[in-house]
């Protein structure tokens, strides 16, 4: 990965900081989390039950730290997992998107791992993205083997964040520059973007996948994701 990639706060850039981000980016964005915002909290009362709430906490936390551990990668900079496929496997992708965005607010405010200016999109990209592509992996390729199905789903959701990061950051140049062309916040186009920050995250998606395997099997012993059918909704959580 580029090592200019890195933020003044050494940030990774799966977790975009403040001053990388346009306006003409970052407030569509806000507009697009709220109304996914909404959209989630839609049959919350009757998602949460005095049984899926500690299990979600406890997921939640789990991918709270995962956050935070971060792994060196070549060129300077560092990677992390995300967990995000282990909570929308488990509580679907509304539960998912929430957690995930409150893991994404704790983080930026608590260790600056990701600016609030950026937050809607990380959240959008991460929990949203992230989350939807594990369910329909999962959904597309559980009656083949469940173990891959989860492994891919897993995969998929730290690799299609990683890609839509790329995207957000490589436009800056284009969308917001001087009149001389100089960029005004992330100077570097999709050229350096997209190698720097998918090619790493295909190897931290393997390492994610054996994790999310891991707690898949976990939960399933403990009859944790029986009521999560192929339709991928959380426990309790019906199709309004």
């Amino acid at each position: 990965m580029d090592s200019r990639l890195r933020g003044n706060n050494d940030a990774t850039p799966m977790h975009i900081p403040d001053g990388f981000l346009s306006p003409q980016t970052y407030l569509p964005a806000y507009a697009a989390a709220g109304v996914a915002w909404a959209w989630a909290v839609r049959g919350l009362r009757r998602s949460l039950d005095e049984q899926t709430v500690p299990r979600l906490a406890a997921m939640t936390a789990l991918a709270y730290g995962l956050g935070l551990v971060m792994v060196p990668i070549p060129g300077g900079t560092s990677g992390h997992a995300l967990g995000v496929a282990m909570l929308a496997l488990l509580f679907g992708v509304r539960l998912a998107f929430l957690a995930y965005s409150l893991v994404l607010a704790l983080q930026s405010l608590l260790f600056g791992a990701g600016g609030i200016t950026a937050l809607a999109v990380n959240a959008l990209a991460m929990g949203l993205a992230g989350s939807a592509a594990a369910v329909l992996a999962f959904r597309g390729l559980r009656r083949l083997n469940e173990t891959a199905a989860v492994a891919l789903a897993a995969w998929a959701s730290v690799v299609l964040p990683g890609l839509l990061v790329a995207l957000a950051l490589g436009v800056q140049p284009l969308i917001a520059h001087k009149e001389d062309g100089t960029p005004l916040f992330f100077p570097f186009g999709l050229s350096i973007t997209l190698p720097a920050v998918l090619l790493p995250h295909f190897f931290i998606g393997a390492g994610e996948a054996v994790l999310t395997v891991l707690v898949w099997r976990f939960a399933r012993a403990r009859r944790w994701c029986s009521p999560l059918p192929l339709a991928g909704e959380g426990p309790g959580e019906g199709g309004s």
